[in-house]
């Protein structure tokens, strides 16, 4: 006799035991709850919420002025254009600092200018009050 029918036939004919799992029933009851999973999650919207103003904004918004410095390769500041002392500078920016609209101060240095001149021009707009200054001009640092 085979292995196979060995294994079915006992002593008397009666087929013998299995002694494995069934896992169908375990695979029919995984699948239900993944379907009633699937029912119950709520929908996912791709859309964030936004709580936006509401309102007309003031139309007669006072755009600041710009002051441009300028600092070139020897080191020399310029305030829009004219070349000023330390000393200069600081009553400038004393006066720009007590203006109800602080003005944008455009800081252009000249890549071969000393870093000490431009750290004293940030720190006097610092000291100041000065809070609006933008770098300009850094793609010539770039190489």
């Amino acid at each position: 006799m085979r292995k196979s029918t060995q294994r079915l036939v006992r002593r008397g004919g009666d087929p013998e035991v299995m002694m494995d799992i069934n896992t169908t029933p375990l695979i029919d009851v995984m699948l239900v709850l993944l379907v009633m999973l699937i029912i119950t999650i709520p929908i996912q919207l791709h859309a964030v919420n936004l709580e936006m103003p509401v309102g007309v904004p003031p139309s007669d918004m006072i755009k600041p002025e710009k002051v441009q410095i300028d600092i070139d390769e020897k080191s020399i500041v310029y305030w829009q254009g004219l070349p000023v002392s330390a000393a200069e500078l600081e009553e400038k920016m004393a006066l720009l600092a007590q203006q109800p609209v602080q003005p944008e101060i455009h800081l252009r240095p000249n890549k071969d200018c000393s870093y000490a001149v431009f750290a004293n021009v940030l720190s006097t707009s610092k000291r100041k009050g000065l809070s609006k200054i933008a770098v300009i001009g850094s793609e010539q640092f770039v190489k």
